[in-house]
């Protein structure tokens, strides 16, 4: 399996695993339910993952990054998760950023090959990031440690373990 194919189905696989816990999510006060003050709830989820995708974009393919300062400040590194809804865009509208985000992710990927993917990331990228291939990497991870944060907002929602 080639490295490309390895982290296309990587970035799919922990996806489709965060959606099908977000799939719970129905009621307005669900989204924004914490497990303590502060804490990160599924619509921070949410946008976060599509904050983060977009600034995946921005070391990789920066003319397909979008410039959205509210999104940054709500979801971005270092936001503050509140936990009254109408502080956020519509939960659709979340969910349509971050499904948008994801798409033009894999097809950066889909469109590179080996030679693509060891590519320097540019000039004040993380150190954890050194090449396109671990900004793909990098993707992964973050969305399996965000995701077992949702794990847990769901269980103390009551919903059944997927698991």
């Amino acid at each position: 399996m080639s490295q490309q194919s390895r982290l296309l189905k990587q970035l799919e696989s922990a996806r489709s695993f965060s959606k099908k816990l977000l799939a719970d999510f129905t009621e307005p006060h669900s989204w924004t339910h914490q497990l303590h003050e502060g804490g990160n709830h599924a619509l921070w989820f949410v946008g976060h993952m599509g904050t983060t995708d977009n600034f995946m974009l921005s070391l990789i393919r920066p003319e397909w990054s979008e410039v959205n300062e509210s999104y940054g400040s709500l979801f971005g590194l270092g936001s503050q998760p509140s936990s009254n809804i109408d502080d956020y865009p519509a939960v659709d509208e979340v969910l349509a950023f971050m499904d948008g985000r994801r798409q033009r992710l894999l097809q950066v990927l889909e469109e590179s090959g080996d030679e693509q993917l060891a590519v320097q990331t540019p000039e004040g990228a993380p150190e954890f990031m050194p090449d396109f291939a671990s900004v793909f990497e990098t993707a992964i991870w973050h969305e399996g440690l965000h995701s077992g944060q949702l794990s847990l907002i769901r269980r103390s929602l009551g919903f059944e373990p997927l698991v």
